[in-house]
């Protein structure tokens, strides 16, 4: 009688109790490997609880955080040039946009308005654009002015 692979079905035991065999020597040397480089108090033990030392001598392990939002470990600072930077971005960003808002209005080539006058999807398209810029640009640019404005409390004498 043969079974897959074509070995009978008493070479299949001696082949299982084998595999099982190599299996245990496996766990045990990588368990080995594992408490010996000290890093048993990271791991979990079985069915994710605490590690195998701690069950095996009854310590309790250490205590869960609870799931919910993480807080703040405070204030972010940001460097002086990178405030500037931030700040001279938004104005940059304004002047740049304002003109661009200024040259769509004023377009006369046929994109921005058909002939009636009506405005045209290229229109509606840079005008969301541009009012995107806008928010981004005011955003950025008072970040750079919140960051300034800490730095200068910051350094004033008490």
């Amino acid at each position: 009688m043969s079974s897959l692979f074509g070995l009978s079905s008493a070479n299949a035991d001696v082949a299982d109790d084998t595999d099982n065999k190599v299996a245990q020597v496996t766990k045990e040397i990588a368990d080995a490997n594992f408490f010996e480089a000290g890093t048993v108090g990271n791991v979990q033990g079985p069915g994710g609880g605490a590690p195998v030392e701690v069950v095996r001598s009854g310590l309790s392990p250490p205590p869960r955080r609870r799931p919910g939002p993480r807080r703040d470990t405070g204030c972010m600072k940001l460097s002086r040039p990178l405030s500037w930077f931030l700040l001279v971005f938004g104005v940059w960003s304004w002047i740049v946009w304002i003109t661009f808002a200024k040259n769509l209005w004023a377009d006369a080539s046929g994109l921005a308005f058909d002939k009636a006058g009506d405005p045209t999807a290229y229109f509606w398209i840079h005008l969301l654009l541009t009012i995107v810029s806008f928010v981004l640009g005011t955003v950025v640019g008072a970040i750079g002015f919140r960051g300034l404005r800490a730095l200068r409390r910051a350094s004033l004498p008490v």
